[in-house]
């Protein structure tokens, strides 16, 4: 159960019915994901879904590779919900489900060509060491050009921002998700 309420749309506020409303009508469908606690305070949740919008679906970056940065984010920051939605989305995109696979379960993965080791080497990096070797910035700039790599630390930084809102409101996984994303081991990092 949520920390937060989730309110149902003849509960709210003019101001979250109108945010509600955006939602609904950018992305097709309502999820009680981390727009539910969002709404608490609906100019956040407001400019939370803009910039979200704009770093789901108008990176520079191909839809596969973008996913991938999503979900080497939902496994760092341990969001089950997060990684529910984003898995499948990215298997959609192109990406294999081994690749998810391992990425859930700290293994190496199986990439299908160097864009996606490059991408997830450089979300690592700035997950778990919080910079970005000049090496791999390197080769991520001269590979994707400075935009990409502008808004792929735009999309990494959003989605710890929506991994943390999940988490810490403790918004559960839709009633059909299961279990998909294993229990991290106790020395194990992203």
């Amino acid at each position: 159960m949520t920390r937060t309420p989730f309110l149902k749309p003849e509960e709210m506020s003019a101001e979250q019915r109108r945010v509600y409303d955006d939602i609904v009508r950018n992305r097709g469908t309502w999820l009680n994901g981390p727009y539910a606690p969002l709404l608490q305070s609906p100019e956040l949740a407001d400019k939370a879904q803009a910039f979200g919008e704009h770093v789901r679906y108008r990176t520079v970056l191909p839809p596969k590779l973008n996913e991938l940065a999503i979900v080497c984010t939902a496994r760092h920051w341990d969001s089950p919900f997060e990684w529910f939605q984003h898995a499948r989305i990215a298997q959609r995109e192109g990406l294999s489900a081994e690749v998810c696979h391992a990425i859930a379960n700290f293994q190496p993965p199986p990439f299908a060509d160097n864009d996606e080791r490059l991408i997830h080497r450089f979300a690592v990096e700035l997950l778990e060491t919080h910079r970005v070797c000049d090496e791999t910035y390197h080769q991520a700039s001269q590979r994707f050009g400075t935009r990409a790599v502008v808004e792929l630390v735009a999309v990494i930084g959003y989605y710890s921002f929506i991994a943390m809102t999940l988490n810490a409101h403790e918004v559960p996984l839709p009633p059909d998700a299961g279990t998909p994303l294993p229990e991290r081991p106790p020395h194990k990092k992203s």
